[in-house]
């Protein structure tokens, strides 16, 4: 019985040292052929393209992004709510000084539309700067607004100020503002 198993093991451990030969010169060849350029194609394999090899698009991403800005700013002027807030992406935020954060494209209207209801209402803005990332997905804007509202006496109370808004592109590529923050800053 024990001699029956010691050529058992010889011969599985030829077996073995002989498999690990052919598969190590089997694997030699398929080597040496990859390093002399053999196999079934000599062209140059081209990466597939993306991010980095697609076309530049950010000057019509900011004239896009300008022209959302003027018909915003009408919206705007038109004590149009609705329209403003088609401007938003549905999870933006606006995030203005000493007020709580305002969530989302539906409470923004609500919002927006609360603003409105002063008779005294009036916005408008203006970028100075917009720049456009190189990945064409998002962009920031820089510019200047004014806002007027009644004050606690009912008069009007005008507000000229600086914002940054934070676009992104949306997967029918037009651009929706993320973040929306005015200031109190002047410039």
């Amino acid at each position: 019985m024990m001699g029956a198993m010691m050529r058992m093991r010889r011969m599985l451990m030829g077996l073995t040292l002989a498999g690990l030969a052919v598969g190590a010169a089997g694997l030699a060849a398929v080597m040496g052929m990859a390093a002399c350029g053999g196999g079934a194609s000599q062209a140059p394999q081209n990466p597939a393209p993306g991010a980095a090899m697609t076309a530049d698009t950010r000057a019509a991403d900011e004239e896009a992004i300008r022209a959302a800005d003027a018909a915003w700013s009408k919206a705007a002027g038109d004590k149009d709510a609705a329209k403003m807030a088609t401007f938003y992406a549905e999870n933006a935020v606006v995030m203005a000084p000493g007020m709580a954060a305002i969530k989302g494209r539906d409470a923004i209207q609500q919002a927006m539309t609360g603003m409105m209801q002063d008779p005294n209402f009036a916005l408008s803005f203006t970028p100075t700067k917009i720049v456009v990332a190189k990945a064409g997905d998002q962009a920031y804007e820089l510019g200047d607004f004014s806002m007027t509202m009644s004050d606690k006496k009912k008069k009007p109370s005008t507000l000229k100020a600086t914002y940054v808004v934070v676009w992104g592109k949306q997967m029918d590529g037009s651009w929706k503002a993320l973040v929306d923050s005015p200031t109190t800053t002047t410039e």
